[in-house]
């Protein structure tokens, strides 16, 4: 008989392959939306959770399939109320996960990759290398688990998930696709796409393949800077998908979708904050209908880049504006605890407690 660890792990099928498993053991294919239902929307950890299934078909599913979860690992609590987690995802291989209260929403900050391959010159995370592609299942429990800290501790329900933690989501197309269809569906947890925002370095190809498959939730762009020297600089990933590569692919994609799309710029101190990349923004914008999010900056242990000045954000933010343009100023949250934007980095002990080594899945 088969360790359980070998066994397949059963959210790894899609609602075919469990009507298929449902079957090859003898069931009635209703049997399949109901483990769909304790898999997906009460968010099973074992088989003898399931109640309303017979105990023979209980013992028949532990015989082939396993449940694996992540396991919350570490939290840290802001004092602004952020609430950092540290989620085991394999030996030594963690991710984090961010809680974010503020007096209108409750958004959870979710990751798609341990590591990232990216390396983008003022993100902690990119200084991690990629280690695996997270599976649906990994992504969807930050989100159960975040919602379920949500709940309990500020009684408060989730508003929005972003995917703007660790890795480029892009680049685990599918299991981030697939993480979302579970994470809207039903069985699943029912949460609109409108209230789940993508976020990419840019990929030119993939944001035209998400027009293709005419997605119905947000996509943020990290754009920071709108010409290609500077964007080069900062961004390696900007050598094969230049701003007129991306401006291309975004024309695309809002017509296939209709969806405005987010720009994110973080004010870097000196590189990028001046009126003449203001200029160069809003010319940028032009491409596609858009809003702003000019991002404060928190910079990293020996990182080469600061925090601009309030003076510079506030003139900055006054051009876009007079280009017509919408324009919101985010405030980092969770500093203290290392929580914020760019900040996400495997400080934890686990994480840090053997070799890292590259095997990207």
């Amino acid at each position: 008989m088969a360790t359980t660890e070998a066994l397949p792990d059963i959210r790894s099928l899609d609602a075919e392959g469990l009507r298929a498993a449902v079957a090859e053991l003898g069931e009635k294919p209703f049997r399949a939306k109901q483990l769909e239902e304790w898999i997906w929307t009460k968010s099973a950890a074992s088989f003898d959770e399931m109640t309303n299934l017979s105990t023979a078909f209980r013992t028949a599913l532990k015989a082939r399939y396993r449940i694996e979860r992540i396991r919350l690992q570490e939290r840290q609590i802001s004092t602004d109320r952020t609430i950092k987690c540290a989620f085991e995802v394999g030996p030594h291989q963690v991710v984090e996960g961010v809680l974010i209260p503020t007096s209108k929403r409750m958004t959870a900050c979710i990751s798609s990759q341990v590591g990232c391959s990216l390396a983008c010159a003022f993100c902690a995370t990119g200084r991690l290398k990629l280690l695996k592609n997270l599976s649906a299942g990994e992504i969807y429990d930050q989100v159960e688990m975040l919602r379920a800290m949500a709940d309990e501790r500020y009684g408060a329900s989730l508003t929005n998930i972003v995917y703007m933690g660790m890795g480029e989501p892009l680049l685990n197309y599918r299991e981030m696709m697939a993480s979302i269809d579970r994470i809207c569906g039903t069985p699943g947890l029912g949460i609109s796409p409108k209230r789940i925002t993508v976020s990419t370095a840019g990929i030119a190809k993939a944001i035209k393949r998400l027009g293709d498959d005419e997605v119905k939730f947000n996509l943020a762009l990290s754009l920071h800077a709108a010409n290609d020297e500077k964007r080069n600089r900062i961004m390696a990933i900007n050598e094969t998908n230049n701003l007129d590569a991306l401006a291309d692919a975004l024309k695309h994609f809002h017509e296939k979708t209709g969806t405005r799309v987010t720009f994110e710029y973080i004010l870097f101190k000196d590189f990028n904050d001046s009126l003449a990349d203001a200029r160069e923004l809003a010319e940028f914008c032009r491409n596609v209908p858009c809003k702003i999010n000019l991002i404060e900056y928190n910079p990293i242990d020996d990182g080469e880049f600061q925090k601009t000045s309030p003076e510079r954000t506030d003139a900055f933010v006054e051009f876009l504006e007079r280009c017509n343009l919408v324009v919101n100023v985010r405030r980092s949250r969770g500093k203290d605890i290392d929580a914020a934007c760019g900040q996400l980095a495997n400080k934890n002990e686990l994480a840090t407690s053997a070799p890292r080594k590259v095997n990207p899945a």
